[in-house]
């Protein structure tokens, strides 16, 4: 008689089931996170993601392909930049760190970069985790960590990220580094592109505090971090120091507020499954099983975003004009009820909204009718 599953090993397979058979499972990269930390009530993306579902391959097997995700071109130049930066032992990238963030330290002639290689993603967490209080026990010197592997709960679910870098200050203290292929022009770079790589940033510092939170002293995980981008229309790496307290702290507190993901499942029909395999009609009634808070902001995060709009827009949903103006209107969930309380045909003449929408409405035809004469 086979041993009773333990709950882990039980949620497991049912995300497994939720994938399909001989799915393999996505990873839950920090991009990722960053994105469903920014909308933590959307329970689509958080079990699709929880199972490790392909989004991109699902959007395309419902109809709503996705344009979400970088080209190849850009993909290709960015791992070129990245090997230029970690070149001759990361000497550049250590001269960067030392320039912008420890100019009180001594300059680092030379630094440790250990091999991190392991077997799996748990090995080589684990191997990071050594490697992180190896370095922190020696202080005097430099360490660079290329590519090391941190853990993060999501929801009950661990998560493995991978940042593009972390150094240990010869103070003990650590440091995330984001590598990204697009400019700094005069020294600033586009403020869209920059906010993205914080909250990206934001994930891994929350990862390293775990890691930290370990160690007894624990270390000081700098909410600074240091991102390098080519200078102007240059392959030469520039860099510039770039606080995250703010994105850190927001992160945190939507990674809070995400429904734990064996919740959710527990909610589904039995045979739920999410395969892009399966005909369009079975995966389109799975796919809606699982509500969904759209907003226009999900865009440029989700790779399902074209398909949750034009289910938005048919219902006439009111986050399909964006989250303020769903705030505004209170309990009004769609179109038709706001158009309903602005006429006075429905809704509380208490509510603030409904007055306000009714308010509005009154002066639109004074305008009109004004207009007319």
């Amino acid at each position: 008689m086979p041993p009773p599953r333990t709950r882990g090993t039980a949620l497991r397979h049912r995300l497994a089931e939720l994938r399909g058979p001989d799915v393999p499972a996505k990873a839950l990269d920090a991009r990722a996170l960053a994105a469903l930390a920014a909308n933590p009530g959307c329970a689509r993306r958080a079990i699709l993601d929880g199972a490790g579902v392909n989004k991109a391959a699902l959007a395309s097997a419902l109809g709503s392909p996705s344009a979400f995700g970088q080209s190849q071109f850009a993909l290709t130049r960015g791992n070129a930049f990245e090997a230029k930066v970690k070149a001759d032992g990361g000497a550049e990238l250590l001269r960067l760190v030392h320039e912008k963030l420890d100019r009180a330290a001594e300059p680092p002639a030379e630094a440790r970069v250990p091999d991190l290689t392991a077997t799996g993603p748990q090995g080589r967490t684990a191997r990071t985790a050594l490697e992180l209080r190896e370095a922190t026990a020696h202080p005097g010197a430099w360490t660079l960590l290329d590519h090391p592997m941190l853990a993060l709960d999501v929801a009950g679910s661990p998560a493995f990220l991978e940042p593009d870098a972390v150094v240990v200050h010869p103070d003990g203290s650590w440091t995330v580094v984001e590598i990204k292929s697009f400019p700094l022009l005069d020294g600033s770079a586009d403020p869209a592109k920059v906010g993205a790589a914080a909250r990206q940033a934001a994930v891994y510092v929350l990862a390293l505090e775990e890691v930290a939170a370990r160690l007894d002293p624990a270390p000081r995980v700098r909410h600074r971090i240091l991102l390098v981008c080519p200078r102007d229309f240059s392959n030469l790496p520039a860099a510039s120091a770039v606080d995250i307290r703010k994105q850190r702290a927001v992160t945190a507190r939507q990674l809070t507020r995400l429904t734990r993901i064996e919740d959710i499942a527990e909610t589904l029909p039995e045979g739920t499954c999410f395969s892009p395999e399966l005909p369009a009609g079975e995966l389109a009634a799975a796919v809606e099983s699982v509500p969904a808070t759209y907003a226009p902001e999900c865009l440029s995060a989700c790779e399902l975003a074209f398909h949750c709009r034009g289910r938005s827009r048919e219902t006439g949903a009111v986050t399909s004009l964006g989250r303020p103006v769903r705030a505004e209107l209170g309990g009004l969930t769609t179109v038709e009820d706001v158009l309903a309380a602005a006429r006075g045909e429905a809704g509380d003449p208490d509510d603030p909204a409904v007055a306000a929408l009714r308010r509005a409405a009154a002066l639109r035809a004074e305008a009109l009718e004004a207009a007319c004469r």
